[in-house]
């Protein structure tokens, strides 16, 4: 009689874990990364720690092409940029910004600062299934850049800076292509990067929302760009809790 019965509560113990397990299943996710720009973007993904490599971390868009794959299937967090200015020499290219470590797949790793980026959050809020973003100009600006979801629900606003603020790039903050590329602005540099200060870098003793405050260069993109991440500890109106969205368009130049 007792096995009889630790049976019937293992077997109804495993049905209620698979009506739960059933209940966290997430919906199918697209991922689509669309190239506006009119010139040759190579987009990175890199995921944050503990999460896959989408698509070996990176590839190459010619102008007005779009490449779509599908999300994970499991929560997964990280960023994606472009690269731009890019030459191949057969096994190798070099990106004037956003390069990651001269690989057309990054693999997992970073790219070069001044970029442009968008940071994701997707599969996560347990039943709800949510998916977060925003577009960070924490790291410098190289092109512009939306986030797009189709077919969600909640609140699911499009996000991003539609600008392009190379031409207005303050001085000191414009990274410029090699003189033997035309010595053009590819790239405009953070606060933080471009003179590498406490203050503007939010270390040690600004490390917090009270002491890390906008800067004059900051202010730059945020004008620009209002919905974006300007400084370390920004909080832009970005409120979404957007549920279960069956796909998350990057835009670049949109």
């Amino acid at each position: 009689m007792a096995s009889s019965r630790l049976l019937t509560l293992f077997s109804t113990f495993l049905f209620s874990l698979i009506l739960v397990q059933h209940s966290l299943g997430y919906a199918p996710m697209t991922l689509t990364i669309v190239n506006n720009c009119p010139f040759t973007v190579c987009p990175g993904i890199q995921p944050n720690s503990g999460h896959e490599v989408l698509e070996h971390g990176g590839f190459c868009l010619p102008t007005l092409h779009h490449r779509s794959f599908p999300a994970p299937t499991d929560h997964w967090s990280g960023r994606v940029w472009a690269r731009t200015g890019c030459t191949h020499d057969g096994t190798r290219i070099s990106c004037l910004t956003g390069d990651c470590n001269g690989q057309l797949h990054c693999s997992g790793h970073g790219g070069a600062v001044p970029a442009t980026l968008a940071q994701l959050s997707i599969h996560h809020g347990g039943h709800l299934d949510l998916t977060s973003y925003g577009v960070s100009l924490v790291d410098g600006f190289n092109v512009g850049m939306t986030i797009t979801p189709h077919e969600g629900q909640g609140r699911c606003p499009v996000v991003g800076c539609r600008a392009d603020l190379l031409p207005t790039c303050p001085a000191p903050l414009q990274t410029r292509s090699p003189v033997t590329a035309g010595g053009h602005v590819i790239g405009c540099k953070s606060g933080c990067l471009a003179f590498n200060t406490d203050e503007l870098c939010c270390r040690n003793m600004y490390n917090s929302p009270r002491t890390c405050r906008a800067s004059s260069y900051s202010e730059f993109f945020k004008h620009a760009c209002p919905d974006t991440f300007t400084y370390a500890h920004d909080s832009p109106n970005l409120t979404h809790e957007c549920s279960a969205p069956g796909e998350l368009k990057i835009i670049f130049c949109h």
